[in-house]
């Protein structure tokens, strides 16, 4: 994936700081410890449990993010990327798109949705419109997601062990489809609706939600692929790659438990790659009506 040179965000900031976590922790209620490479267990989801509570400590605080190192500045770029393609999209609806933050932390952070921890994984939080990163994720991507080693070709020790970049883009598009729901009242209608029906429909809510933000994914990357060619070859073969092995079915597969689809609520590992690829293939949000009905 090419994104050297390019313009970054001016809406990345680093976490300095944040309420101590105490209890067992986000990590403590995620099945087999595999679920926080999902692309954002919902934080208030988790905190429902009462495992995990803010004490002692103060306030996390920001500053912007003036690091240079290589992932860091990749954040930006693929953020600023998002900011361009939205804003895009948003202007050709006639409407203004309100761009999110994106909070690197360390650890253990505190958002509008509450705190959450590293086990967490990435996740958008509405109450604040902010993308939360850990910065340890891309280590833990290439070591964990089991996604192949740098597959544009760079070359150099520099590159030895990194995942492909796509896949990491991918998953910052996908927290950023979230937000784009957010802007659009689908969230809250889904938020809604969850209150009103069982806790398998409810589920099922959520994974419609997810696949939407999927889709929304691929019609950036279409939409960014026209503006500035980023894509190289084997970027497509990461992303699908990725979407594949962060399937419900797979994950639960992995964790040693039951295939249980009531309980699923990101979707299947088909699913996710089927609604990514409609959003590439269409590089349109009409494509992405995974709901058809269901609200």
């Amino acid at each position: 994936m090419k994104w050297q040179g390019r313009r970054g965000s001016s809406n990345v900031r680093s976490s300095t700081g944040g309420g101590k976590m105490i209890g067992g922790g986000i990590g403590g209620i995620i099945i087999a410890g595999i679920l926080w490479l999902v692309f954002g267990v919902n934080p208030m989801t988790a905190l429902q449990t009462g495992q995990t509570v803010t004490g002692g400590g103060s306030e996390s605080s920001t500053e912007l993010a003036t690091s240079t190192d290589r992932d860091t500045q990749f954040v930006k770029v693929v953020l600023a990327d998002t900011e361009e393609v939205w804003h895009q999209i948003f202007n050709e609806a006639g409407s203004t798109y309100q761009e999110p933050s994106l909070i690197l932390f360390n650890g253990q952070v505190s958002s509008a949705c509450g705190s959450a921890s590293s086990a967490t994984g990435p996740f958008y939080c509405p109450g604040d419109q902010t993308v939360y990163l850990d910065t340890s994720f891309f280590v833990e991507m290439r070591q964990n997601l089991g996604i192949s080693g740098d597959q544009q070709g760079s070359g150099g020790e520099e590159n030895q062990g990194k995942a492909g970049d796509f896949a990491q883009a991918y998953v910052i598009a996908h927290e950023v489809g979230h937000h784009v729901q957010t802007l659009l009242g689908i969230s809250q209608q889904v938020n809604e609706a969850r209150q009103q029906v069982t806790q398998a429909q409810s589920n099922k809510l959520s994974v419609l939600q997810e696949l939407q933000a999927d889709c929304f994914a691929g019609v950036w990357a279409q939409r960014n692929q026209e503006r500035v060619q980023f894509l190289e070859a084997g970027d497509l073969d990461e992303a699908v790659n990725a979407a594949s092995q962060i399937g419900d079915d797979r994950l639960a597969k992995a964790s040693g438990g039951a295939v249980v689809p009531d309980n699923f609520t990101h979707g299947t590992s088909q699913q996710r790659v089927e609604w990514f690829t409609r959003g590439l293939e269409s590089g349109n949000v009409q494509s992405c009506d995974t709901f058809s009905g269901a609200l």
